[in-house]
């Protein structure tokens, strides 16, 4: 329910929302607070490679260092974690949470537009926005893909480089809803990340969880939209799927010489 009153007009009531979730001018020593915990979600979001694990415990000093709010406190939790397992752990954990899952893959758009023709255009509206603010991502990843919207939310600042981040609110909160549910420790990372964000409101809840019935728009009808993946399933955004062996060539027989009776 609303907490403003029905007899105001609906465009006041719409610009006083709209003032409340703006987020407060922040000092320049807020924002660089900021931009370092958008970089170590990013960084801690990424592939768990030998460079990655070899700065575990760099990582963990600097979260411990962080002044104490709620993003820091859920980004110790994780490093925790993270300083403490095997290598080879960790990556065959990201793999399973990252890689085979559709809920909680890391490609954003993927979420709002499914594998459609609007995926294009706002992947292509993410490059022009990253090439507007002279920043070439050159990672190698679709610019949709967290870790690479996290950074580039960390260079530009709280206003314009946050946006893609409000823009795909609802996926980052069904991802964390999907870590949460899978135990895993990087619920912690999402939730740190979340509580930079406006809070979500009762709208936002409730597409996620349409969601997570229903999957992205135009899912395949019949299928699992978030299942693991296999004969009659859709791989995860991003993941490589080995091509469907064609059927078999089927050569005709070769025609049977006549034999020729008597005449």
């Amino acid at each position: 329910m609303s907490p403003l009153p029905a007899s105001i007009p609906g465009i006041v009531r719409t610009r006083v929302r709209a003032a409340v979730r703006r987020p407060a001018r922040l000092t320049p020593e807020e924002t660089a607070g900021r931009a370092l915990v958008l970089r170590l979600v990013s960084l801690l979001l990424q592939y768990p490679d030998a460079e990655l694990t070899a700065a575990r415990t760099e990582l963990t000093t600097v979260v411990r260092a962080l002044p104490d709010t709620p993003a820091a406190r859920r980004l110790s939790g994780f490093t925790g974690w993270f300083a403490g397992q095997d290598p080879e752990a960790l990556e065959r954990h990201y793999v399973e949470m990252f890689d085979l899952r559709r809920r909680s893959g890391l490609y954003l758009t993927y979420y709002l537009h499914g594998d459609t023709r609007r995926r294009g255009m706002a992947l292509l509206a993410l490059n022009q926005r990253y090439r507007a603010a002279g920043w070439n991502t050159d990672s190698g990843e679709l610019p949709d893909h967290l870790p690479v919207v996290l950074e580039f939310a960390a260079l530009a600042g709280p206003g314009a480089g946050e946006a893609p981040l409000r823009q795909h609110r609802r996926g980052l909160e069904l991802i964390h809803r999907a870590l949460t549910d899978a135990g895993s420790p990087y619920r912690h990372v999402l939730a740190a990340l979340l509580t930079l964000l406006p809070p979500a409101t009762e709208a936002d809840r409730a597409a996620v969880d349409r969601l997570v019935t229903e999957g992205p728009p135009n899912e395949e009808v019949g299928l699992d939209p978030y299942g693991a993946y296999g004969d009659g399933e859709f791989a995860p955004p991003g993941a490589f799927v080995p091509p469907v062996p064609a059927p078999p060539t089927r050569v005709p027989a070769a025609p049977t010489p006549r034999t020729e009776g008597p005449r």
